[in-house]
């Protein structure tokens, strides 16, 4: 009895976290990491939000002596959209302001990755149809569109 209750939680695991791995939205990107980042601060700027943090992952590794391929996260909101977000639920401030992370894959190539805003509103008991997670979906595609773009 033990085996059969085992193997259906960790089944139950597994598809959770294949679940999640569905919330992330990747793009690739034509551009080298630091330039991708780069895009994406001018792309946040030019719409009016604020860029909060840019932090360097592969420096940070360095610092410690270990190698880590070019991996940059972007930290960035607007009350706009963020304040409504958290009003639907005030747990979601631990996901924003919004992120994206900018990376060099094994193969070389430069990938950007989010996290979905209606998966982050349906993690934090939000209705994921309110029309802030529709245009928080949006904001992300088009800024993430205009740093990769070519």
């Amino acid at each position: 009895m033990k085996n059969v209750f085992y193997s259906g939680f960790f089944a139950i695991l597994a598809t959770t976290a294949m679940a999640n791995a569905d919330t992330m939205i990747t793009k690739s990107s034509a551009h080298s990491v630091s330039e991708t980042i780069d895009r994406m601060v001018a792309a946040v700027e030019g719409a009016g939000a604020k860029v909060f943090a840019r932090v360097d992952h592969a420096a940070g590794a360095k610092s410690v002596e270990m190698d880590l391929r070019p991996t940059e996260m972007l930290l960035f909101g607007n009350p706009k959209l963020g304040t409504p977000a958290m009003i639907a639920s005030q747990t979601i401030g631990l996901d924003l302001p919004l992120r994206v992370l900018a990376y060099e894959d094994g193969d070389g190539n430069v990938m950007i990755t989010y996290r979905a805003p209606t998966d982050m509103a349906q993690a934090h008991g939000a209705d994921a149809n309110l029309e802030v997670f529709k245009m928080m979906t949006g904001a992300l595609d088009n800024l993430t569109n205009k740093a990769i773009a070519e």
